[in-house]
C-alpha cells in the first residue's frame, strides 16, 4: 500500500486544522512543532528548532513533501534541503517574497500588479519626503517579521518612528523599512486560491474581512454586493500572483477596495489563512484539504460554496482564564447552527484562540448568530 506523507513545519492552529482532512484522505500528516503541547499536538511527531538545518533535514526523511504552518523558516534552511532533492511547497523562491515585504512589492511591481504607492526607507529624511508627497500620513511597515497588525504603524512624521529608524531599530529589520501610501478604501477583501506544482489553479469566492485593532475579526463569504468586475479582477490578480511568484499550496491575497473601485494588493499569505477558515463548512473543499492536495500535486477539489452565505467570527482571548470551553454547552444550546472551533491554546488576552462559523441562506442572520455565539463563549452575554 502506498503511503502519502505530508510534513508541516510549525505546530499552530493551521497545522491542527490540516489534521482532520488528512485523516479523511488517508494521508499521513506529520508536524515538526516548536515545543511540546502545541496546538497541533495530535499530529506532532517531532519537536525541534526549525531554524536548524540538521533538525529539519531529519524531519524531511520521514515525509514526502514539506509545507508550513507559518512563513518564518530561514530560506537558507529550505535552500539546503531543496539542493538535496527535498520537495518544499511552496518553494523557497516563493517564500522569499512572503518573508520580505520589500521583495514582495518589487516583484509585484515587475508583474504590473495593482498595489499602493510605496518606497524603501533608510532614514528620517526619506520618510518625511514620502509623507509630504502623500497627503501628510502614510503606513510604515517592518519588511520582515510583522503579522496581525504587528510591525505596522500609521505615521505623520519620521518622529513617529524614531525607534524603528534608529541604528538598532533598522539593524533588526535588515536595514530598511517599507512605507506605503495610506489608501482610501471602502473595505478590505481577501482572495483565497490554491495552485499545484503542475500549475492547476482554483480560487474560492472573494470574501470581505473586517479588522479590529489590526487583527481579522469577521469574514463574510462571499463579499457582499461585489460586482462581477470586482470578482473577476480579484481572481485574475490571485492567478497572476500565484503564477508570477511560483506559489504552490493555498495562498491568500489581501486587498483594499478603494473609493474609486480599484483593487490594490495589501498583503500575501502563502499558506492557509484566517480569511479562509469559513471554507471548512462553507465550501465543498476546505482550504486545509485543498492545501494538502495541492502540495502533493493531487487534483484540486471544488471551491463552490455549500450555501449562499458563510460567516466566520474569530474568538480572541478575553483574559488569562477563559479558554471558552466552560461556555460550550450554553452556546451550542442557544445556537445549534453554529460550528465552534478552538485551537487548544492557553487563554491570553488578544490571542487567536478559535473561531465560529455559520452557513446559511441568509447572510444577515448568519452574522448575527455567529456574533451571538461568540459573545456567549467570551462570557459577555
Amino acid at each position: 500500500m502506498t503511503e502519502l506523507r505530508v510534513g508541516v513545519i510549525g505546530g499552530g492552529q493551521l497545522a491542527r486544522m490540516m489534521t482532520p482532512p488528512a485523516i479523511n484522505l488517508g494521508i499521513t500528516l506529520k508536524v515538526l512543532a516548536e515545543a511540546e503541547g502545541s496546538s497541533a499536538a495530535l499530529a506532532t511527531t517531532m519537536v525541534g528548532d526549525y531554524t536548524q538545518v540538521g533538525v529539519v533535514a531529519e524531519f524531511a526523511k520521514t515525509v514526502d513533501v514539506i509545507t508550513f504552518d507559518h512563513e518564518h523558516v530561514p530560506l537558507s534552511v529550505l535552500e539546503a534541503l531543496e539542493a538535496k532533492g527535498v520537495s518544499i511547497q511552496p518553494p523557497s523562491k516563493a517564500l522569499a517574497f512572503a518573508q520580505n515585504k520589500l521583495k514582495m512589492r518589487e516583484r509585484l511591481g515587475s508583474l504590473g500588479l495593482p498595489m499602493p504607492d510605496w518606497a524603501e526607507i533608510h532614514d528620517a529624511d526619506s520618510l518625511d519626503k514620502f509623507i509630504e508627497a502623500h497627503g501628510g500620513s502614510a503606513i510604515l511597515k517592518t519588511p520582515i517579521g510583522g503579522y496581525d497588525g504587528k510591525g505596522v504603524r500609521v505615521v505623520s512624521s519620521a518622529a513617529d518612528a524614531a525607534d524603528w529608524l534608529s541604528a538598532d531599530g533598522l539593524a533588526k529589520v535588515g536595514g530598511h523599512l517599507l512605507v506605503e501610501e495610506k489608501v482610501q478604501f471602502v473595505r478590505e477583501l481577501a482572495q483565497l486560491s490554491a495552485r499545484t506544482p503542475s500549475g492547476d489553479f482554483k480560487a474560492w469566492p472573494l470574501v470581505q474581512t473586517i479588522q479590529e485593532n489590526g487583527v481579522c475579526s469577521v469574514v463574510l463569504a462571499p463579499a457582499p454586493n461585489a460586482s462581477e468586475g470586482t470578482l473577476e479582477a480579484a481572481a485574475k490578480i490571485a492567478r497572476q500572483v500565484a503564477d508570477g511568484l511560483g506559489v504552490t499550496g493555498v495562498m491568500a491575497v489581501e486587498m483594499f477596495e478603494t473609493t474609486d473601485g480599484r483593487l490594490l494588493i495589501n498583503e500575501l499569505a502563502m499558506r492557509p489563512h484566517n480569511s479562509g477558515h469559513f471554507s471548512i463548512e462553507g465550501s465543498v473543499t476546505s482550504q486545509f484539504e485543498q492545501h494538502i492536495r495541492a502540495v502533493l500535486d493531487l487534483p484540486l477539489g471544488s471551491t463552490l460554496p455549500t450555501n449562499a452565505h458563510a460567516v466566520m467570527v474569530n474568538l480572541l482571548g478575553v483574559d488569562d482564564q477563559n479558554d471558552f470551553l466552560p461556555h460550550y454547552a450554553e452556546a451550542q444550546n442557544a445556537h445549534p447552527d453554529v460550528k465552534i472551533h478552538t485551537y487548544g491554546k492557553g487563554a491570553r488576552r488578544g490571542r487567536k484562540m478559535g473561531h465560529v462559523t455559520v452557513v446559511s441562506g441568509n447572510g444577515e442572520w448568519a452574522l448575527e448568530e455567529a456574533q451571538r455565539a461568540a459573545k456567549i463563549l467570551r462570557n459577555e452575554a
